[in-house]
């Protein structure tokens, strides 16, 4: 039997920032197919992780990160698009500033559909409530068309009944997902497999049928 090649591959690797070690000799390998939760408390190393993950294949990954990074100046629309900048040339993309292609506008309105955006479409970022940004940033992470989605807290901002609903979007729109979640529950139902970091290291790595969740809890204990 052939062994498949991991998508994201760490072998005895420490991440951090300066001399900050943040996590120490990670050895984690994630497949594809995979939808993988990483969990823990505040400060335990998750977003750190995730952009190491992104770092080795940013361009196979669409990646939404906590930093909206929106102009908020601009449109519902223009911000979403910019998920696709690099597809097109100059003068297509400043055209479409000026004036957008109504072929841009039905491909991106199929996306503000599910997000509950279709009647803010041109309204600028800034005048959106931190949920509706939030949904921007993730519509234009999704409008990338990548196999891979790699999103660090991409619910946060919303009720648990929207947060079930996006969830749902970007698993049907990729192959491959990472998500860090704040939500037990959530992790446990949409993912196959959890990742629990806890003082610096990865202290539980399994599938989410041999997982219960207070073991899931005792990741959040001092």
């Amino acid at each position: 039997m052939i062994t498949p090649c991991p998508l994201f591959n760490l072998q005895a690797q420490s991440l951090g920032w300066g001399q900050q070690c943040v996590l120490g000799s990670l050895d984690l390998s994630i497949y594809e197919g995979e939808n993988v939760a990483i969990v823990g408390k505040s400060g335990s190393g998750k977003t750190t992780l995730i952009k190491a993950l992104f770092q080795q294949a940013p361009d196979k990954v669409a990646l939404c990160g906590q930093d909206y990074g929106l102009v908020p100046s601009l449109s519902v629309f223009h911000n979403i698009y910019m998920g696709q900048l690099d597809k097109h040339s100059f003068i297509y993309n400043f055209t479409n500033l000026l004036r957008p292609f109504k072929k841009e506008i039905n491909a991106i309105s199929t996306l503000t559909t599910p997000l509950a955006l279709t009647e803010d479409l041109f309204k600028s970022a800034e005048n959106l409530s931190g949920g509706q940004q939030q949904r921007v940033a993730l519509g234009r992470a999704l409008f990338q068309n990548k196999a891979v989605f790699i999103g660090d807290e991409p619910v946060s901002s919303v009720d648990e009944v929207q947060a079930e609903n996006l969830l749902q979007l970007i698993m049907s729109r990729h192959h491959t997902t990472i998500l860090t979640l704040h939500n037990i529950d959530l992790a446990l139902r949409f993912c196959d497999r959890i990742i629990g970091l806890r003082h610096g290291v990865i202290e539980l790595d399994k599938p989410v049928t041999d997982i219960s969740e207070s073991q899931l809890r005792t990741l959040y204990q001092d």
